[in-house]
């Protein structure tokens, strides 16, 4: 038996939430006495598995699996999970992970819980802490279910180095006509240096910046931070940024490190999709803009005189400190 951690990559690449989950999958198989096995689809090189705890990688290669497919991925990662008689199974909370979840869970008769954000409370009972109400509290859940599969926040347990010798092995999964019954049609792919899934640091703004002609100066910020761009939904709505920028309830959700909004009033929805962010900085005129009740440090005044200034700032601190 083994705890089993699907590892996703892009391209070939292995996630930064993939590497996540294996460092969580590993404190997991700690508390159980056992070990931990990543099963990886289409992924090029493995060898920084090992680095994050898994013993043992089963590799799919697989061209029909070239693209995410919830119903085929979730028959291959049932099946791997079947052939380790893995009775815990770590995903992460990305978009795809949560697409496939249900499904796995309905295949392999198991509890699901999405948005863990700490190792289980205890095994027996199996109990695990996670966030609901959009990131507003707490929960304790307890499986009762033989198969448990956890769905990991993302940067909620961290990059954990625990190194391991890791041993490979092709798997093949049995995946029939049914599991593609639905297609791919097209996928857009966000074409940012830095993508909001995997950033530490996030610059957003709003309609505060008055239109898309003035984004140059955030497109500074970030690149000086090594962050990912994003924006408030109505900034998205009026094509001034691509919607995959849009964060929030009904974009894109975001745990960064740092998360720094600049001209963004703070409706509701925009913060239930940021509150995991560990620290929230505000720049506004307003100083009752609602988003300064959930910010960390905040700044009242003109974004377009603060910004330019901060970025100065930091760029002649990064130049000292070279």
């Amino acid at each position: 038996m083994s705890v089993l951690v699907y590892t996703e990559s892009e391209e070939g690449k292995f996630k930064k939430i993939a590497l996540e989950a294996v460092a969580y999958a590993k404190g997991i198989a700690d508390q159980l006495d056992t070990q931990v096995t990543a099963v990886c689809i289409n992924a090029t090189d493995t060898s920084e598995l090992g680095k994050y705890g898994a013993s043992k990688v089963l590799k799919i290669t697989n061209d029909k699996l070239s693209k995410f497919n919830g119903e085929a991925y979730a028959d291959a990662i049932g099946q791997a999970a079947k052939n380790e008689d893995a009775k815990v199974i770590v995903l992460t909370s990305s978009a795809n992970s949560k697409f496939l979840a249900p499904t796995l869970a309905v295949n392999l008769e198991a509890g699901f819980v999405p948005n863990v954000v700490a190792l289980p409370e205890s095994t027996s009972p199996f109990k695990v802490k996670h966030s609901v109400f959009t990131n507003k509290a707490f929960a304790t859940t307890e499986f009762k279910t033989d198969i448990k599969i956890i769905g990991l926040g993302k940067n909620s347990y961290g990059l954990k180095e625990n190194e391991t010798s890791a041993s490979t092995e092709d798997f093949s999964p049995n995946l029939d006509a049914h599991d593609f019954d639905m297609e791919i049609v097209s996928v857009d792919k966000a074409t940012d240096t830095v993508t909001i899934a995997d950033a530490e640091i996030v610059v957003s703004a709003g309609r505060g910046m008055k239109g898309p002609e003035n984004w140059g100066m955030i497109e500074d910020l970030a690149e000086t931070l090594g962050a990912a761009t994003a924006c408030s939904k109505p900034v998205s709505d009026m094509g001034w940024r691509p919607h995959s920028e849009h964060v929030g309830q009904t974009g894109k959700p975001v745990a960064s490190n740092l998360y720094i909004a600049i001209g963004i009033s703070g409706a509701i929805q925009h913060l239930a999709g940021i509150n995991a962010s560990k620290v929230k900085v505000v720049i506004n005129n307003d100083p009752e803009a609602p988003f300064f009740k959930a910010a960390d440090y905040g700044i009242v005044g003109d974004a377009f005189e603060i910004v330019p200034q901060l970025t100065e700032k930091l760029k002649e601190f990064k130049a000292q400190n070279a």
